[in-house]
Formats: structure tokens, C-alpha cells, sequence
């Protein structure tokens, strides 16, 4: 796997890419300091599988270029490493496409196990705490607890989606907008944006990106019981 990692932090960038790199013998960590360094590193040879993206660089806003990528790139998935952990950038990240939100605060442990969840398809949504001051209300799921720290890496069984409707939902959990799900399934956009709705409906949310943390809540880390709780 080929990975490009986006960080202006000298110090972090090392950090990271040496917890990455120890993920796995077969990971390849391409590490830049910046846009423009990850500009010009995805543009020739298309083969990364995955970008760690921090929001705060020195030649660009992190959340543009999140956009940028996502929109150039749709088939490439987006994981955003952060020192900020605040609902509202959580939920910034994911709306653009995100593939998954992971502070920096995180311990050591719990990086690795995030990463090897994205890695694996997965998305990884940190803890969100709901009423701060200046953040915004957070859908809680049909009578759900706060939000919490979850792990995505399947869909539930008993939202009772037809075959098509989880494979919408997959990908709609990749970030991909109607358009790119289309063709993948060889429909047209308008039956892709039935599909949409009905899982939505499914989900008893409005929006995508509330479905990504609907989904979130439904799953906990598999060997931890007390993760979140």
C-alpha cells in the first residue's frame, strides 16, 4: 500500500510516518510538508490507495484542499490527522468526504487502530462532545446516546437494505457523490438518488454526512466493549 502523508510539522511528519510504516512491511509512505508538495506528488502516477491529510498547512487551508483532492481524486480516500478534535470539524471533514477524522491527541494505540481500520476501508470517528459552546447541534441517532468514538467498518445488518441499497451505502460512506456512484453501478443519477434516499430514510437521518456518523454509532471496536463507553 502507498500512502501519502501531508504534514508541515517536521517533527509529527516523522512521528507518524514511522507509526504508519510499522503498521504493515508492505506500506509505502510518501511524506510532504505541503500542498504543493502533495499537488505534485498525486498528479504523475496515481497509484497511492490512500492520503493522511493534516487541515492546518502553511500554503493552504486544509479543509480546500480536502475538497480539492476528493473532487480530482474520487476514487482516492481522504483520512484527515489533526491536533483539533472539535464537533464541528469532525463533521466539516466528513460532509467534504472524509473517509475518516483522527486527532492527534489520540494515544499511540488507538492511532494505529485507527489507521489500520481506514486502511482496511474502514472510517474512524473520534469522540464529538455534543452542546459546546459554538458548536453545533449533533444528530444523535433514533434515541442514541452522544456521539463517540466508532469504527465503520461494516454495514449493520438489520437496517434490512436490499443488496443495492448497501452497495449505495458503501460507497456514499466513501465519500463519492452521486454522480461517480452511478457509474460505478452502471444506473442512472436519478435512481442512484432514490437509492440515497431510502437509505437515508433507513437510517433516520437527512443528510450524508449524518448517515457516516449514523453508521459510526451502530459499530464498536470488536475486542473493546469499554472503547467510547
Amino acid at each position: 500500500m502507498k500512502v501519502l502523508l501531508v504534514d508541515d510539522h517536521p517533527l509529527i511528519l516523522s512521528a507518524l510516518r514511522a507509526v504508519i510504516e510499522g503498521l504493515d512491511e508492505s506500506i509505502r509512505v510518501v511524506a510532504v510538508e505541503s500542498a504543493a508538495a502533495a499537488r505534485k506528488a498525486l498528479a504523475p502516477a496515481g497509484d497511492f490507495e490512500l492520503v493522511l491529510l493534516d487541515l492546518q498547512l502553511g500554503d493552504a487551508d486544509g479543509f480546500e484542499l480536502l475538497e480539492e483532492f476528493r473532487a480530482a481524486y474520487p476514487g482516492l480516500p481522504v483520512v484527515v490527522i489533526s491536533a483539533s478534535d472539535r464537533t464541528g470539524d469532525v463533521i466539516r471533514a466528513v460532509d467534504l468526504g472524509a473517509m475518516g477524522f483522527i486527532p492527534k491527541r489520540s494515544s499511540t494505540e488507538t492511532l494505529e487502530r485507527a489507521l489500520r481500520l481506514v486502511m482496511s476501508g474502514g472510517i474512524y470517528v473520534p469522540t464529538m462532545r455534543l452542546g459546546d459552546e459554538g458548536e453545533p447541534a449533533v444528530w444523535r441517532g433514533r434515541g442514541q446516546p452522544p456521539l463517540r468514538e466508532s469504527a465503520v467498518s461494516a454495514i449493520p445488518q438489520d437496517l434490512a437494505l436490499t443488496p443495492r441499497q448497501t452497495e449505495v451505502l458503501n460507497l456514499l460512506l466513501q465519500g463519492k457523490p452521486n454522480k461517480i456512484i452511478a457509474r460505478e453501478l452502471g444506473v442512472s443519477v436519478d435512481t442512484i438518488k432514490d437509492h440515497v434516499a431510502a437509505v437515508l430514510k433507513a437510517l433516520g437521518v437527512s443528510s450524508r454526512t449524518q448517515a457516516v456518523l449514523a453508521v459510526g454509532q451502530m459499530q464498536r471496536w470488536p475486542d473493546d466493549p469499554q472503547l467510547g463507553e
